[in-house]
């Protein structure tokens, strides 16, 4: 079903009804036809449209806002906030696009050599729900800006929210049919891939979503971008200031209700102090005001569906079973709407849940650590590598956490966060290559080498 649910009541608002196989040819023949003169088009106008749509998110942001919270159920504030952080990523690509992509002299001996960037055409991106309007602008962006088009397979549940993005980008004034909204189930997904005018992929989601898309295009030799689950570690040593990282901890654990991929979910903490750190974080935790998202006061609204409080709570009941202890919340609350409590579990095995596996939710899992060795040996104890948060002031254990941690990112003293100027992703099974950056620019993009004799 493609549909707005609106995730703190149950309400179903509205729904939509999937593109026919005539629709959706249409639309693949529309891009395939737009990407033979857009990618003649000047970067000057290019970044005159991209410039234009980040005008239009920031003015737009209070109205985009709501259509997020009602789809999803992020607090307002910061679907407000996702809103304008998108047109901060638009800036970006507007100032320095052409110059990532300019020409590159290379000095062969003889005659001219230079790199050309060129764009390579339409290019997938199958997006999630929990960041509705940002995941699909930080590749929108630089796509746009390179001169490839764009065809959007959001998330089912935020049919809305990928409509408004199509609408921005065509307000904006770029031509038609460079960026389409695809309203299709997943079961299409293999058909679009497969279809020789799609030239690559990008993904945000699930493993299981990751292996598929990535096995798929593989068969047609196209290449994919992939960012996937995590599982990060938030370390705190004792030469931390404790106060600062107990208040972060808070934040990087509950920001978007916990769904984030670079959330902080393994708090490693060292024994010294890992009593008083458990009784701030657990107290932090409790005071959290969940509720309605639209609430201008809400901290922590619902998850997006039914679905993922089952399988949280499961995940938290199967560890406790085994032996963890519930330091705050840990109980589904009765009423309507997907809501969860904030909660802490410590004592966790080694075997559990709440240790292997990614908590998609307001749930903290706390792990206590003898010595640095010991710090980062359970930082990387994990399949995934997205994001990492060490807190010390010591400048030689800084030194070790960023050599050693296995992340596409590692944060001193601050956490984790998404920013247009630094690239973007994850090594082992949190997927592969970059977006943001120069990095995110170049990845669907043909690095030509050209020699003139």
């Amino acid at each position: 079903m493609i549909a707005t649910v609106n995730p703190a009541t149950g309400e179903v608002v509205r729904r939509f009804e999937p593109l026919t196989e005539a629709q959706l040819e249409g639309k693949l023949a529309g891009a395939d036809r737009a990407f033979r003169s857009y990618r003649r088009t000047s970067f000057a106008d290019r970044a005159r449209w991209l410039l234009r749509a980040a005008e239009i998110l920031e003015a737009d942001r209070d109205r985009l806002g709501r259509v997020m919270t009602l789809e999803m159920g992020k607090p307002i504030a910061a679907a407000r906030g996702e809103a304008a952080k998108c047109a901060l990523a638009c800036r970006y690509y507007v100032e320095h696009g052409e110059r990532l992509l300019a020409d590159e002299a290379v000095d062969l001996g003889s005659g001219r050599a230079f790199i050309k960037y060129q764009p390579i055409g339409a290019v997938l991106a199958v997006m999630p729900w929990n960041f509705p309007f940002w995941q699909v602008f930080r590749f929108a962006a630089p796509a746009l800006m390179a001169g490839n088009v764009g065809l959007l397979k959001h998330a089912s549940n935020v049919p809305q929210s990928a409509l408004e993005i199509e609408d921005v980008i065509r307000r904006a004034g770029f031509p038609e049919d460079v960026f389409q909204t695809l309203l299709v189930g997943s079961s299409q997904v293999a058909r679009v891939i497969d279809d020789p005018r799609v030239k690559a992929v990008t993904l945000t989601g699930s493993e299981p979503a990751g292996m598929q898309v990535a096995s798929q295009a593989g068969k047609q030799i196209k290449k994919t971008v992939l960012e996937l689950g995590g599982s990060d570690p938030f370390i705190v040593t004792p030469k931390a200031d404790l106060d600062r990282a107990v208040r972060t901890a808070v934040e990087a654990r509950c920001i978007n209700n916990g769904q984030s991929c670079i959330a902080a979910k393994r708090f490693i903490v060292d024994a010294t102090i890992a009593d008083e750190f458990e009784r701030r974080f657990a107290a932090g935790m409790a005071a959290l005001k969940v509720g309605d998202p639209m609430d201008e006061s809400t901290q922590v609204g619902p998850l997006s569906t039914p679905d993922m409080v089952e399988d949280l709570d499961k995940q938290v009941r199967c560890s406790v079973e085994m032996g963890a202890r519930i330091l705050t919340g840990g109980k589904r609350p009765a009423g309507p709407g997907n809501f969860y409590p904030p909660t802490v579990l410590t004592d966790v095995p080694v075997q559990s849940p709440a240790y292997r596996e990614e908590l998609f939710g307001p749930v903290a899992v706390v792990l206590r650590y003898n010595g640095i060795e010991e710090a980062i040996r359970l930082a990387n104890d994990t399949e995934f590598g997205l994001g990492a948060s060490a807190w010390t002031n010591d400048e030689a254990e800084q030194r070790r956490f960023i050599d050693e941690i296995d992340a596409g990112m590692v944060f001193i003293n601050g956490m984790v966060a998404s920013d247009p100027r630094v690239p973007f992703g994850g090594v082992k099974r949190s997927g592969y290559g970059r977006e943001l950056s120069a990095y995110g620019i170049r990845e669907f993009i043909n690095v030509k080498t050209v020699r003139v004799a």
